[in-house]
């Protein structure tokens, strides 16, 4: 068959629009990328990620003597899913589609765009405890060599000469408002505002400005324009006080730019689309205030290794299976039930150096550069910590260094102050710290902070370079004592676009809304919500790539015929 006249649309050019518009690329299917942000936003969020991926029973899991295998993982994803409403029968299926995917394909599939990866796999999200609850079993989060910016590249790149040949024409500042549909219930085209141009740096914050209004039509529709995290009133709209109760937090971290507003999944739902699972949300507790921000109230995660004495905001531990890089969500609704929205990490300088990695493609400057010097000089045989994590240790808002405990506890209060927060008695922050301290002289102990760092050191690219120790906190040998503040950090959108299986929107009736698509983060990452609950970690920037390709083969196969889609199709394993 011949290419269509008419171009697939796709809102918004991040990670799964330049999926989409790779797999159309491959068949010269005439393709328009319309976004609201100039063309220095190409990419959107996954640009500022760490590119960590979750994949299954890899090449590198097995040199690293890790035993993975799709039943493994599909069990995890299911446990920490909890898939319990009926509008979960299309999640479901994406959620064990997505698992078969990081097993059989991811790994070939982005190879053979040219992605590297770290030797070592990091384990993120390691559980509530119990084995069919949430959690990763083991290590699965895979980290690109050149984080989010080069997941992009490789992925931008044939699509920016897909442009020069002309087969796609990028549409910048130009704001959908409308998804056109004709008589017969297909969507055809969208309408919208082209904003005035702008010179800005990739995820401040732009102009809204109108000039001009546009109407495009097309032979389909595809919504890739991303979740909520950018708009606080939106994730406190949403927030579901029943399960992460009692009250919507007053204060928030933002970990992504302005432009993640979530509109278009308020202007599909007006189109006829079937929006769910608005109130599932993945937010992180361990947020720093960027003291170099770039977007509106920037925040940055921590990525915690286990060692961090974790309090709430009154100095009380948090209990089992609450510690740090253990169970998300679970975490969050205890720091919500405090009525408060901040915590503590007691550590001293041996931990940050060794436990305390900053999530952003901006904070791994070596990662991000390919800089293998860099790499094993800061993290490998480094004492002080990563030169970002440093900067924040001298300039961040949420940080408390002192050489004794004393001094430690009054910097905290003054920090709790800014928060109106409870002032914190130094005799109980002791007590708390030296009976944590007690549990650190044998290899073997009662408590399970100490039991999980020693199961964490089994996996020996841990022990080598990403979990201390164990040692006192008090031990002035491995100090100076470190306090952080922890914000709660907007990030992730779990529910969405219901989709099915070919990325294909779904109306409220159920049945198929020809003509108009969804991917990524707007989707649900797919489904409306292929994670359920709880995230694996690796999970976001993988469900981008596997709901973008989903999508570009789907409307490869509906416009050129089943038979168009055989020579894009990736079947090999590593």
């Amino acid at each position: 068959m011949m290419a269509p006249e008419k171009p697939v649309i796709i809102v918004g050019a991040g990670l799964s629009g330049l999926v989409t518009a790779f797999e159309l690329s491959r068949k010269a299917i005439p393709t328009i990328i319309l976004d609201q942000e100039p063309r220095s936003s190409l990419g959107g969020q996954a640009f500022w990620s760490l590119g960590g991926l979750f994949m299954v029973d890899s090449a590198r899991q097995r040199r690293m003597g890790i035993r993975d295998s799709r039943e493994l993982a599909l069990q995890d994803w299911m446990g920490s899913a909890q898939f319990d409403r009926p509008e979960d029968k299309h999640p479901r299926q994406w959620a064990e589609a997505f698992v078969n995917f990081a097993t059989d394909e991811m790994e070939s599939y982005l190879t053979e765009r040219g992605l590297g990866f770290l030797l070592n796999v990091g384990w993120a999200e390691r559980g509530d405890g119990r084995a069919d609850g949430h959690g990763n079993s083991v290590p699965r989060f895979h980290i690109s060599w050149g984080t989010g910016p080069e997941v992009v590249r490789v992925f931008a790149e044939p699509v920016l000469e897909a442009e020069k040949k002309g087969s796609v024409v990028f549409q910048w500042r130009h704001r959908v408002d409308e998804v056109i549909v004709d008589d017969s219930g297909r969507a055809i085209g969208v309408r919208g505002k082209v904003l005035e141009e702008v010179v800005a740096e990739r995820g401040t914050k732009t102009s809204r400005v109108e000039i001009d209004d546009f109407e495009i039509l097309g032979e389909a529709v595809v919504v890739t324009s991303g979740g909520i995290g950018g708009n606080v009133d939106a994730v406190k709209k949403n927030w579901p006080v029943d399960r992460l109760g009692p009250k919507v937090p007053d204060n928030f971290a933002v970990g992504v730019p302005d432009h993640v507003d979530g509109r278009m999944i308020d202007i599909a739902e007006q189109a006829g689309a079937s929006v769910i699972n608005r109130d599932r949300m993945w937010h992180y507790t361990e947020g720093l205030q960027n003291w170099n921000s770039i977007w509106p109230l920037h925040g940055i995660r921590v990525l915690p290794a286990p060692s961090s004495l974790w309090l709430d905001a009154t100095g009380k531990r948090l209990p089992p299976f609450l510690f740090p890089g253990s169970d998300t969500l679970a975490t969050l609704k205890h720091i919500c039930s405090t009525g408060y929205d901040y915590t503590w990490f007691i550590l001293n300088q041996t931990i940050i150096a060794r436990e305390f990695a900053l999530s952003g493609s901006e904070q791994n400057p070596d990662m991000t550069n390919k800089s293998i010097w860099q790499f094993i000089t800061t993290r490998v045989l480094g004492k002080k910590g990563t030169p970002p994590v440093q900067a924040f240790m001298k300039h961040g808002v949420d940080f408390v260094v002192e050489d004794n405990l004393e001094d430690l506890v009054s910097g905290m209060n003054r920090l709790a102050a800014e928060r109106n927060g409870p002032a914190l008695s130094f005799d109980d922050i002791e007590n708390v710290v030296k009976i944590r301290d007690s549990q650190m002289d044998n290899p073997y102990s009662k408590d399970a902070q100490a039991m999980l760092i020693q199961n964490a050191r089994t996996y020996w690219p841990d022990k080598r370079a990403r979990v201390a120790p164990p040692h006192r906190l008090l031990d002035k040998a491995y100090g100076p004592l470190i306090a952080v503040r922890m914000n709660l950090l907007t990030r992730k959108t779990l529910g969405g676009i219901e989709t099915n299986l070919q990325s294909q929107v779904i109306r409220g009736n159920g049945s198929v809304f020809r003509g108009l698509y969804a991917a990524g983060e707007a989707a649900g990452f797919g489904g409306g919500g292929v994670h359920g609950y709880n995230s694996l970690e690796g999970t976001f920037v993988g469900g981008c790539i596997f709901s973008g390709r989903a999508a570009g083969r789907a409307l490869v196969e509906d416009l050129l015929g089943k038979d168009a889609t055989g020579d894009a199709k990736v079947t090999s394993r590593l």
